[in-house]
């Protein structure tokens, strides 16, 4: 028994993998032998750290947990309390900041397009830890052990198919959200149902968030869950409204070096506090040590529903429908640091936040085994509770601040989402079709979105609040809103004869399966394979219910496929395919080898014939000799950014070369309207790169 969840999880997830794979090498996407090396290497090291770590424990009975809140009242100084008010009021400033560096609804929305791999990976440090996830994380720890790590350590089986299709797709289609795929792929009609489903699931992770943060700020002073939940949504709206995408990342950039830090700093201090490394491990039950969890059981938390609701079905709900995601990857400078982005998220980042948000769920079942905290302490108020025996005054203060920083750095990247899909797949299409070209009312309206997005997530906190854990009330919602949507997005990239009717089917049909499963959990018992039910409505099959929402909604879709047949259309560059006809239509102009570079003096001048821009990007007049340098004509794509890798973008804009040609070889000339965006200087040393 095992084994059976290895074999199980690696078994389905395997052939996923290597699904994705052969579509990609199929339509022509894998053409790169390194980016296969990192594939394939990803899936042997996960493979591996499973296998390594279902041998260091053994099945047996888990300690049993309960209610008790552990402490009462106020816990912590009030130096701690003034503290978690400086970092709330510094990261609302600066955020603030960087909104100067927002200048359009393109730059609002995906930050200019222009950010390095490692900056965006950084940033996703604090869009993949919310402020739910040391709450729950930590609860599942101490229930379960080291198979608590499961939700962070399975997603490469979707990496194929988001790195060589989706990834593309989205870039060189200049996407603007989810929503807009399904009007260009199939038609009005499913971009209507698709925004519907996406603004749900939107609020909803919002609403989640601010429900974990509520909680926590009841657990620390007893302030009511709803009215502490409504603090935290004020301050966020605050410097999102104004800064955008930007801000969001160069905010979350800072927030989660602090996440990072002190989670995996409150679990080095919480083993040294136990007696050192042997008498933890040692500490820990024998079913806690292992990488998975039971194969059907417990109830609560088991191999197999995990593997469904959160690898196959919120595996999909991150990497391709959560708009949030795809706009913090739209924000790269292009498709490589993209998939550096990813790389880097899924093999350092996912491990790293792993430990860091269940670290202290171990220690605290090693302290409830010698007594030092009750085996009876309510899973959801441990992180707090222990948090608080091993940090000094003002250091606790500084995790509570760790708190606040992940709430705020996952609902700014959702609240900007679910702004960009109120503004351009609600607003812009229905109410302003004349207005579409008045750049300047869409930001307005973007700002205005981001706070009712806030309010409306509050209102659905009450919801979530009837769920025993945090951690169930999360796998709940995602079982229930997300399979049909995922199912259509995934045969829409890579079936070219999936249609529009099947698409409508498959949503329609596949939320009211969903939906019918809320009232009648008993439906899903002939697939559950076994797992227990676990309660009524959306409690009941929560994880399972997955499994239900993918299966019909597939079925729909490939019976609908094959019923309403239609002449194979022609979707350039929105199914699986090559990148060379998409980077194609993204330039406008023939791809050329990118990689080449140009360092050049900066003129910033008053006037500057290159203005006004075309789309996204300037046009920028270089010297003949320095063309003939760089080796590109006129409509290339350009990148001009400060020296280093430091800024990681930030100090940068994309352009197109003018026709028209500049005056002095060796310099180039910026117009001083972008001064303050691009935060360069006067005869300031730059590099000019071909972006291909």
């Amino acid at each position: 028994m095992q084994w059976y969840p290895y074999f199980y999880m690696y078994g389905i997830g395997g052939l996923v993998f290597l699904a994705g794979l052969v579509i990609a090498w199929r339509a022509g996407a894998l053409n790169s032998k390194r980016l296969l090396a990192v594939l394939v290497g990803g899936f042997i090291f996960y493979a591996g750290l499973h296998a390594f770590l279902q041998t260091t424990g053994e099945p047996g009975p888990l300690p049993a947990t309960g209610k008790e809140r552990g402490t009462e009242g106020f816990i912590g100084t009030w130096m701690d309390i003034a503290v978690v008010v400086f970092y709330f009021v510094t990261i609302i400033a600066v955020g603030s900041y960087f909104a100067r560096f927002t200048r359009s609804s393109s730059d609002f929305f995906f930050g200019g397009r222009r950010f390095k791999g490692w900056l965006v990976a950084l940033s996703c440090v604090a869009t993949t830890i919310g402020s739910y996830s040391f709450i729950k994380y930590a609860s599942v720890g101490y229930r379960f052990g080291i198979s608590s790590t499961m939700n962070y350590l399975n997603d490469w089986f979707w990496m194929p198919l988001w790195m060589l299709v989706w990834l593309p797709i989205i870039y060189y289609g200049r996407l603007r959200s989810i929503p807009e795929y399904f009007n260009k792929r199939f038609s009005p009609s499913a971009r209507k149902i698709a925004t519907l489903i996406l603004l749900v699931f939107l609020l909803g992770y919002i609403s989640i968030n601010y429900f974990t943060l509520g909680k926590a700020i009841n657990t620390l002073t007893g302030f009511p869950i709803f009215w502490s939940a409504v603090a935290a949504a004020c301050g966020t709206a605050v410097y999102v409204a104004f800064g955008g995408q930007t801000s969001v990342i160069m905010t979350d950039l800072a927030q989660a070096i602090l996440l990072l830090g002190v989670g995996i700093g409150l679990f080095i201090v919480g083993v040294y506090h136990v007696g050192g490394w042997d008498a933890f491990w040692t500490g820990l039950p024998a079913a806690h040590k292992l990488g998975l969890a039971g194969f059907k059981e417990p109830a609560s938390f088991h191999t197999m529903g995990v593997f469904w609701q959160d690898a196959m079905a919120g595996g999909v709900a991150f990497y391709f429908i959560n708009q949030g995601v795809m706009m913090r990857f739209m924000s790269a400078r292009n498709v490589l640091e993209g998939r550096k982005a990813v790389a880097l998220v899924v093999l350092v980042v996912m491990p790293l936040a792993a430990v860091s948000v269940a670290g202290v769920g171990w220690v605290a079942r090693v302290m409830a085994g010698t007594g030092e905290i009750s085996p009876m302490t309510d899973p959801d108020g441990v992180f707090i509770i222990v948090s608080n025996i091993l940090a000094m005054p003002g250091v606790f203060g500084l995790i509570m601040a760790a708190l606040v920083a992940a709430l705020m750095s996952t609902v700014d990247t959702l609240v900007t989402a679910t702004s960009a899909v109120i503004v351009n797949d609600i607003y812009l299409p229905h109410f302003a079709k004349d207005k579409a070209d008045d750049d300047a009312n869409t930001l307005k309206v973007a700002r205005f979105t981001t706070v009712a997005a806030s309010a409306l997530a509050l209102s659905i906190v009450p919801l979530f609040m009837q769920f025993d854990s945090i951690f169930t009330a999360h796998a709940a919602f995602t079982a229930a809103v997300v399979p049909p949507m995922a199912v259509t997005l995934l045969l829409g990239i890579t079936w070219p004869r999936y249609n529009n009717k099947a698409a409508i089917i498959t949503l329609l049909g596949g939320s009211a399966a969903v939906f019918l499963s809320l009232l009648y959990p008993e439906i899903i018992d002939p697939i559950a394979q076994g797992a227990e039910a676990g309660g009524e409505g959306m409690k009941a099959h929560k994880y399972m219910r997955a499994l239900f929402g993918v299966s019909v909604s597939a079925v729909l879709g490939i019976v609908a496929t094959l019923v309403f047949r239609t002449e194979k259309e022609d979707h350039p560059h929105l199914v699986a395919g090559s990148e060379e006809g998409a980077m194609r239509l993204f330039k406008g102009s023939e791809p050329k080898p990118a990689g080449a570079s140009l360092k050049l003096d900066l003129k910033i001048v008053e006037e500057h014939p290159g203005l006004p821009e075309v789309g996204d990007e300037l046009m920028i007049h270089l010297h003949p000799d320095d063309r003939a340098k760089l080796g590109v004509d006129p409509g290339d794509l350009i990148v001009v950014s400060a020296p280093g890798e430091w800024h990681g973008g930030l100090k940068s804009v994309h352009g197109r070369v003018d026709e028209q040609d500049g005056n002095s070889s060796g310099v180039l000339e910026f117009p001083k309207e972008l001064e303050a965006y691009a935060g360069f200087r006067h005869y300031e040393h730059v590099v000019v790169t071909v972006e291909g």
